[in-house]
């Protein structure tokens, strides 16, 4: 049996997003910039997508730009707006256990002269809103805070923050790196404070490659790649016609069935974290089950088991998880995002990454588990 458990990393694409993809490469070939019947055609398609995600995100259809993903949407929104800004101020704001789309690009531009405040969290991931509200300044241009953390699931109260933030500087813009959050959690950006936010296609079974990015309407941003004026002079470049309508048909799906979703994904959630808490000793879960954590993420450490050699022992019965960010999976050294919770470097080094998604059944999860505590009980007589 094959067992997926890393769907915070990516999804497997649903088959009404492939067969979209495949359309448009069939059909939809034109470019959209054309003039001819053909080009229009296409552009159409694109136009109506946008409208779609855009009504998903509660946001207006010219305030929703397509990118190559949520990396490229995390930079062209945290680069664009401090230059765009920077002479209103040269301090921005962001947290500790960040993507790193984000976090390096905020070590760049504080190797660039700007200054940066990098937020503690507390134990469980959450950051503290009096700390923020202390650290904001009077020249501070934008604060950078993501939605749901992408290694332990905990989610930042997004609306109480821009609450803090407009209160102490009207001025402040935030961005929201909404990656593991878009269709798992219920938010609309009409009824937040944010300004600018990113998603990404294939965190909700849609392709890689395609993302997208809401900018408040009005909202002074500066691009990064210059051309042709395509996205509405935002992001240059012939669009990825295939990528947009597989997206459209993930989000539409998503959106569709997303209480169901969600309730599936809650339900299994719970049902892994109390199968290994009952199979497995000597295990600590590093997030809850309460609704301020995602309801498709679970961390947690085997103790006296290195979570890369468990990693790969799992691998050969069909058991694919993480053990962090596969962004930054391939990197040495412990999460960064573990080592702000401050936990104690054994359990870092026995952390693994359980992602789940609506595609996975309970009697997946049960030879999961069953896999699981066999190899932890394995690898601890040998370790110890």
């Amino acid at each position: 049996m094959e067992v997926y458990l890393d769907n915070a990393a990516t999804t497997k694409p649903r088959k009404e997003v492939v067969e979209a993809m495949v359309y448009a490469m069939e059909e939809l070939y034109a470019n959209p910039s054309s003039l001819h019947r053909k080009g229009v055609e296409v552009e159409k398609s694109i136009k109506n997508t946008r409208k779609l995600i855009a009504k998903a995100l509660g946001c207006k259809d010219q305030e929703f730009y397509f990118t190559s993903g949520g990396t490229e949407s995390n930079n062209i929104a945290i680069r664009g707006i401090v230059e765009a800004n920077h002479r209103f101020g040269k301090h921005i704001i962001t947290s500790k256990i960040e993507h790193p789309s984000v976090l390096n690009t905020f070590n760049d531009l504080e190797a660039k002269g700007y200054g940066v405040t990098y937020l503690e969290v507390n134990h469980e991931g959450f950051i503290s809103v009096d700390e923020l509200r202390n650290a904001m300044k009077e020249d501070t241009i934008l604060v950078a805070i993501m939605h749901v953390n992408n290694e332990v699931g905990s989610i930042q109260p997004i609306d109480e923050i821009g609450k803090i933030i407009k209160g102490k500087n009207p001025k402040t813009l935030f961005h929201v790196d909404a990656i593991q959050s878009f269709g798992k959690i219920k938010f609309n950006v009409a009824n937040t404070l944010v300004d600018t936010l990113a998603i990404s296609g294939h965190k909700l079974h849609g392709p890689k490659g395609i993302g997208g990015l809401y900018v408040r309407k009005g909202l002074k941003i500066r691009p990064m790649v210059t051309g042709g004026g395509h996205e509405m002079g935002l992001r240059a470049g012939t669009e990825n016609v295939p990528g947009i309508l597989g997206l459209g048909a993930a989000v539409k799906h998503q959106m569709a069935q997303q209480e169901e979703i969600i309730s599936k994904m809650i339900t299994l959630k719970k049902y892994l974290v109390e199968r290994i808490q009952e199979e497995v000793k000597e295990v600590v879960i590093h997030n809850g089950m309460e609704a301020d954590f995602a309801p498709h993420i679970i961390n947690v450490s085997f103790i006296g088991v290195k979570s890369e050699v468990l990693l790969h022992s799992l691998e050969g019965d069909g058991i694919y998880v993480s053990s962090g960010s596969a962004c930054s999976s391939k990197k040495k050294g412990f999460s960064h995002v573990l080592t702000a919770m401050k936990l104690k470097n054994t359990l870092i080094d026995s952390s693994l990454r359980l992602s789940i998604s609506d595609t996975n059944t309970k009697e997946e999860i049960d030879y999961g588990v069953n896999q699981i505590k066999k190899q932890v009980e394995l690898l601890r007589k040998i370790m110890r």
